[in-house]
């Protein structure tokens, strides 16, 4: 069985997730849960497309939560600036 070529989707969801560097914790689960997703929506969501809404309601939800515990580690490179030493 040949493996399938990833979508445009897929691709793009791999990208993000490579520029997030080493994944710790469940990140490495909801990872591959994005691809799925994402797989699914490049493959046209499945009864005739009815489930697109959803997928992408999903992948925009995995994608937040895999998101969500870098939030604060990003914010803080210039936040001690205003602080005199």
């Amino acid at each position: 069985m040949a493996k399938q070529l990833a979508g445009p989707v897929e691709v793009a969801v791999r990208s993000d997730v490579e520029q997030l560097g080493d994944l710790v914790g469940v990140e490495p689960s909801l990872s591959e849960m994005a691809y799925t997703l994402a797989r699914e929506i490049d493959a046209g969501g499945g009864d005739e497309g009815k489930l697109l809404p959803q997928l992408n309601r999903e992948l925009r939800q995995t994608l937040a939560q895999l998101l969500e515990g870098r939030a604060t580690d990003d914010d803080d490179d210039l936040g001690d600036l205003g602080s005199p030493d």
